[in-house]
Formats: structure tokens, sequence, C-alpha cells
């Protein structure tokens, strides 16, 4: 007894010892200007701790699948007190990667991170958010809950396997149906325990990365190709740092970076070439965006570029949380975008969207250069009933020095006579040719307009 005593004791003695004299993740804050008050982004500074997968097993190729080694290798640096785990040069085949707090996952010059498309690598499910809607799913690719100090960083490379999830991408009868089920449940106030979803006949597919209630989160440098599903997304997240990312995604619904009920956030030089939106901002969809009541707010996005897309920047259209507080300047998409700034919502999400800056932006061709419509309901509108009418507030819309080659039009303002759009505001805005025509307003107050221009009117 005495002898299991004392190996308790010089146990937790070299515990205690471990903890005071291992390094420590440290802080600096970055400054970010916005016409709005924004406090300093906190940006964690790991410590000078390696952990290479190699180290835990790992297998390059990808024929092996390397899993379990990077789980034991991302142990051991969140239980040494943070640091990097490290992806080395060459191929490399993994399932589901979920960090941990003070853990940095970092892809070194030459690694390419490649994912398996079996869905049983996925599971057991996790707690995510499926378009607006929370539920138990498919793990993403790389997953986070509630951990703080988190980063994918480096110059390597995520690629997923791809052909399982391509079968999945058309909306089959079941898929709608699960997503008329997961509607309902929401809808009804089913407790989030009670909409698992995964099951290959309902095919909603995981995200490439998802952190959901994280702290202080980090993407710099490295490239992706490819994604299931959005391709970053950021739910309900606090304070973050998105630079220096080349996302390159064709498949449905590939957004690129989506930040959802998250706040206080900088995204910057990054390259889109997508089949889907470039920045998204959301904030839940009805009941799960007004029991959180979780707005997103405070985002600056800055000097990147969109070379293929649905947008430049898009809201909505889950945004019953409200949307405030974002502004992007500097940023182009020289070739073809369908929208350049959209503002999407129905009747069915309430919440709101204040005080949105865009800024010396530039675009190539695109049918409209700003378009809000307050009836966007996609597949929804006859999948599922209304519940409950709520109507979104749309104010404080501002744009400022944008240029476009070629446009459809250069604005259409689309409100609701129930609750009208007010104070947009439109300043310095050049189209060379316009298509269709200048512009439409409706249920629009307090529309300004100061130089407008164009070059050529072709209808």
């Amino acid at each position: 007894m005495i002898k299991r005593i004392t190996c308790a004791l010089l146990s937790g003695l070299t515990c205690l010892l471990w903890s005071c004299s291992s390094p420590s993740v440290t802080y600096r804050n970055l400054e970010v200007n916005a016409p709005f008050a924004m406090e300093p982004i906190r940006v964690a500074v790991f410590p000078a701790n390696d952990f290479p997968i190699t180290d835990y097993g790992a297998v390059r190729g990808r024929d092996v699948k390397s899993s379990q080694a990077i789980a034991q290798a991302i142990d051991a640096c969140h239980a040494a007190g943070g640091g990097r785990v490290i992806i080395p040069e060459g191929d490399w085949l993994s399932g589901a990667i979920h960090l941990k707090s003070n853990v940095n996952l970092h892809l070194e010059e030459g690694a390419n991170l490649y994912f398996s498309d079996d869905p049983y690598d996925y599971l057991p499910e996790v707690l995510t958010c499926w378009e607006g809607l929370e539920c138990y799913n498919y793990s993403p690719l790389i997953y986070a809950l509630e951990c703080e100090n988190i980063a994918v960083t480096g110059s390597g490379t995520l690629k997923p396997l791809m052909t399982m999830w391509q079968t999945w991408f058309p909306r089959t009868e079941s898929h709608l149906q699960a997503l008329a089920q997961l509607y309902h449940r929401m809808s009804t106030g089913a407790s989030v325990g009670q909409r698992r979803m995964a099951g290959v006949e309902n095919r909603l597919r995981p995200q490439l990365i998802h952190f959901n209630r994280c702290k202080n989160v980090q993407l710099e440098r490295f490239s992706i190709r490819e994604s299931p599903f959005w391709t970053i997304h950021l739910y309900m997240c606090e304070g973050g740092w998105v630079r220096n990312l080349d996302i390159r995604t064709r498949g449905a619904n590939s957004d690129g970076i989506d930040l959802e009920k998250s706040r206080n956030f900088l995204v910057e030089e990054c390259s889109f070439d997508l089949g889907n939106d470039a920045v998204v901002i959301k904030s839940g969809r009805n009941q799960d965006g007004w029991k959180t009541d979780m707005p997103s707010e405070n985002i600056v996005v800055r000097h990147c570029t969109v070379y293929s897309g649905h947008s430049l920047l898009a809201i909505g259209s889950e945004l019953s949380g409200g949307v405030r507080n974002v502004y992007m300047h500097d940023c182009k998409a020289p070739r073809i975008l369908p929208r350049f700034f959209f503002i999407k919502t129905n009747h069915r999400r309430g919440g709101y969207v204040e005080n949105i800056y865009l800024e010396n932006v530039e675009s190539g061709t695109t049918r409209r250069v700003l378009e809000i419509d307050t009836d966007v309901l996609y597949q929804w509108r006859d999948l599922v009933p209304t519940y409950e009418t709520r109507i979104t507030r749309i104010e404080g819309i501002h744009l400022k020095n944008v240029k476009c080659d070629s446009a459809d039009a250069i604005f259409e303002l689309k409100g609701d006579p129930r609750e009208p759009i007010r104070h947009v505001n439109l300043e310095n805005i050049h189209v060379k040719e316009v298509n269709q025509f200048i512009s439409r307003v409706s249920h629009t107050e307090g529309l300004t307009e100061k130089n407008i221009t164009f070059e050529e009117l072709k209808n």
C-alpha cells in the first residue's frame, strides 16, 4: 500500500513539474482597421514543440490510412501544452482529424494530405451544423469542438478524395426527405440530440474544415483542392485570422469560407476558384438562429481574389441570428461571377443585416453588381412549410469605389413591403457595359446614389 501511494505521489509530482516547465501558448494582438469599432484579434503564438506524425507510426502513400498516428500526435501535442503536429513532405492518407486546444496542424512544403471518401471513416457522428441546422452528422474532415488556440498552417495541400462524395452531389428524393425531416425537427423544438442525420441515404456531406464553438482560430498559407461540401465553416467561433489560402474546389455547394454566428475575424490575401460563393456570412436558420441569438459581426475581408464562383461576398440566406459590421475592401473578381455582392433572405428567416461596407472592389463580368433579394428559398420553397413568418430587417448597406467591366444590371433591390430595405448608399460605381438595365428598386427607403456611371447601355 505504501509503495502504491509513493508511486502515485511521484507520478503526480512528475506531471506537476512537466506542466510547470513545458512552454505554453502566448498571444499577440492584431489591430484591424474598419468603419466600426473592432477589438484587436488575439493571435496565438504556439510553443516551439514539434510532433511529426512519423514518430507515431504514420506511413507515406495513399494506400495506408494514418488517421490513428495523426490522432496520437495531436494527443501528445495537446498534453504537452501545445505546439505543431507536423505533416511532412510526401503523400499521406487519413480519415477524420479532430484537433484539440493549443494544436497547430502544420503542413510542410510538399505535403499532400489526402482524405478518404469512405463515409464510415467519418463516424461516429459529431455535433455540427448543416446549412444552418444543428444536428449530429458525419464528422467534417478536419474538426474541432469547443477548442481554443487551434490552427492549420504551412505550404502543403489538403486533397480530399472525391469519387464517393461526387455521387452524393445530386439532391435525390431520399436526401430531400432527410432535409425535410431535419427542418421539421428543428421547427418543432426537437433537441439537437434528436437530430441524428448520418446515413448513406441522407447524403448530408461533411464540410472539409469545420470549427465549432472555438476561440482563437488560425488558417494560414496552405492550399485546398476540392471539398465534399462547404470548404471552411467557422461556426460560433470567437476571433480568428484566415490568410494566404489558395482554395480550388468546383463541387456542389462548395462555398469557400462560411462564417456563421462568428465574430472578430480577419480574412485576407486568399484566392478562390469555386463552384459556389467565395466569402459567405451566415447566422443560423430560423429557430436555430433565433434561440442562440448570436450574430456574425466584426468581420473584415481584404485583398482577396475570386477567379470563379457565384459571388464575391454573399450574406445569407441563413441569417436568422443577424449579420452586422462587415467590411470588405480591396478585393476583385476579374472573370465571371453571377452576382458580385448578394444579400439573400426570405419571409421565414427573421434576423437582420446592418452596417455592411464594400469599398475599392473590382469585377469582370457579372449579372448584378449589387443584388438584395428577400424571397430566396431554393429547394426549401415547396419542400417544407412556413412554420413561422419573420421578416428580415436590412439597412445600412454601403458600396463605394466599385469598378466593373460588364453587368446585366448595376443593382437590383427587391425588398419586402412588410419591412422595406433602408439606407442603401451607392457611391462611385462605374460599369463599362450594361447589358439589360441600370437598376430596379422595390420596397426600398433611403436609397442614395452618387456618381453611378456607365459607358454603354446595350439594351
